[in-house]
């Protein structure tokens, strides 16, 4: 399969998946902006699920400023299904982030 169909078929997938966000009443704009963040770095790793991330890169691009808020908001992201997140604790390497099987259906 050709990278330009990968690409297509996951924008699909990342499109129905915001509506589907949209219309979950425990999520806010913050929550848009650092799944947008995720799907970026997910983007960059090849669509390959895990993928590292660092607390540093995401609240640069999802514009957060708050710690307590990009914790509150990745672990309700693990709460509610949306992703699965498995911190690393560690300063250097990146903490892994897991699509949920078939999220893009």
């Amino acid at each position: 399969m050709s990278i330009h169909k990968i690409a297509v078929s996951e924008l699909a997938g990342y499109s129905k998946l915001l509506k589907r966000m949209s219309m979950d009443g425990r999520l806010n704009t913050t929550h848009i902006s650092l799944f947008s963040a995720l799907f970026v770095q997910w983007q960059r790793a090849g669509f390959k699920s895990p993928f590292s991330v660092t607390r540093k890169t995401l609240m640069a691009f999802s514009r957060i400023a708050s710690i307590a808020t990009y914790h509150k908001c990745i672990k309700e992201f693990d709460e509610y299904g949306y992703i699965r997140y498995q911190p690393s604790y560690h300063p250097k390497l990146g903490s892994q982030v897991y699509w949920p099987a078939g999220w893009e259906v």
